[in-house]
């Protein structure tokens, strides 16, 4: 009997009541004029909320194994979506909270150390403590707003991300050729949401894209996700084909498989699906796009990321049939590919990635984007340079984890090549 679970389950329980207890404390202070009976049923639901919480984490934790995967993740992205919703407030009231305790904690001292009775304030003026409360409330209610945004409408909010990207070397025929990226599908995530991957395949059909060029991370786990989209899926049109590569996730990694053979036939038939779609797999190979004389190197490499996620990418041996004079593109789903095997060691000119979503949350105005997901990979969304080598993050159309996006929309990437 595995204990891990049952260890977690007792740690999450335990944050999970403190979290409870301290933000029950802290609206308490705020008077509200409520008959007994509505102030027992609020007290009630109040502190089913934790429990239901609890019994949900347990159940998912413990029978994991035995549910299908594909469910499992639909599960637990719906409840990382609750959860998120209803203790990210209680965490930003507590801080309020604890300013509150603080001031109390720092005042008796003082009153002590100086031997000076406390007086109560008699008039009608709000007190401090039920200032700082109320302010924690009305903080609180923007990430709680925010987040159901995120789940309700930013997930779908699909954008069409434009960049005209500048080469010398680039082959005068292809001076306006366009590539439209889209990566990290999590095609499972959509199973409630057929009729969104109609939307996504217009908006990139809209686009008239020369190529079509996927980075990755097509499901959540298995291959079977994609089978209901298999018919929309096949309406993706492009002049010069459509290209991809595999994800971390697509290697189903994050399931438990009863031996090797079965995982690989999973990955088998995730390719399999992939060529029915149309699309042609770059597993560390290359092929080239041509228009009439001339042409440009595709490369594309199996997923190379940094520990803990594996490094099935083989660059050199993907390179073998390339002309090195000719120009370059290659598709690789983990960024950090660029900076460890790319620049500087090789003269490929654009590399396309995926695979951060940008953290699925962000702030973006003109001239500046920031998302926390910044504290873990240096090049996590948009255009990055490094002399004549060129790097674009996809921050990708689908959503894993959390059911939503925050800031950070779902975006298909329009990439027009200029020659200088």
């Amino acid at each position: 009997m595995r204990q891990t679970p049952y260890i977690a389950i007792l740690i999450f329980s335990f944050i999970i009541f403190l979290i409870d207890f301290y933000s029950f404390r802290g609206l308490k202070k705020i008077k509200l004029n409520l008959k007994e009976s509505i102030r027992k049923i609020a007290y009630l639901v109040f502190w089913s909320i934790p429990i239901i919480i609890i019994i949900a984490l347990s159940f998912m934790l413990l029978f994991r194994d035995s549910v299908n995967p594909q469910s499992v993740m639909i599960y637990f992205n719906y409840f990382s979506g609750t959860f998120l919703l209803l203790y990210i407030p209680k965490l930003i009231f507590i801080v309020f909270a604890l300013l509150d305790d603080l001031y109390h904690l720092i005042k008796f001292i003082l009153l002590k150390l100086s031997n000076i009775k406390s007086r109560d304030s008699t008039g009608k003026k709000i007190t401090r403590s039920a200032f700082l409360t109320r302010v924690g409330v009305i903080i609180a209610g923007i990430p709680f707003i925010s987040i159901i945004y995120g789940i309700g409408w930013g997930r779908f909010n699909f954008i069409v991300r434009k960049s005209n990207l500048f080469f010398k070397n680039l082959p005068n025929e292809f001076n306006g050729f366009k590539i439209v990226q889209i990566s990290d599908f999590h095609l499972g995530s959509f199973i409630t949401n057929k009729d969104k991957v109609e939307e996504i395949v217009e908006l990139v059909n809209e686009q008239n894209p020369d190529l079509i060029l996927f980075t990755g991370d097509l499901v959540n786990n298995l291959a079977t996700e994609i089978e209901p989209f298999i018919p929309t899926l096949s309406n993706l049109k492009a002049k010069y084909g459509m290209y991809s590569i595999l994800g971390n996730h697509d290697y189903g990694e994050y399931v438990h498989w009863e031996s090797v053979e079965k995982k690989q036939e999973n990955i088998d038939n995730l390719l399999k699906i992939q060529e029915q779609i149309g699309f042609k797999m770059l597993l560390n190979s290359s092929a080239n796009i041509s228009f009439g004389e001339a042409s440009f190197s595709l490369i594309g490499v199996e997923n190379w990321g940094l520990p803990p996620f594996p490094q099935y990418g083989n660059l050199n041996k993907a390179l073998e049939n390339v002309n090195d004079n000719s120009f370059k593109i290659l598709m690789s789903h983990d960024p950090t590919h660029w900076d460890a095997e790319v620049t500087e060691k090789t003269n490929i000119d654009l590399t396309l990635s995926g695979h951060t979503h940008g953290a699925q949350f962000g702030i973006e105005i003109p001239g500046w984007r920031w998302s926390p997901v910044n504290l873990r990979y240096k090049q996590w969304g948009g255009i990055y340079k490094n002399n004549n080598q060129v790097l674009n993050v996809n921050t990708g159309i689908g959503f894993i984890g959390f059911p939503g996006r925050i800031g950070m929309p779902p975006e298909v990437g329009l990439i027009t090549l200029r020659k200088i």
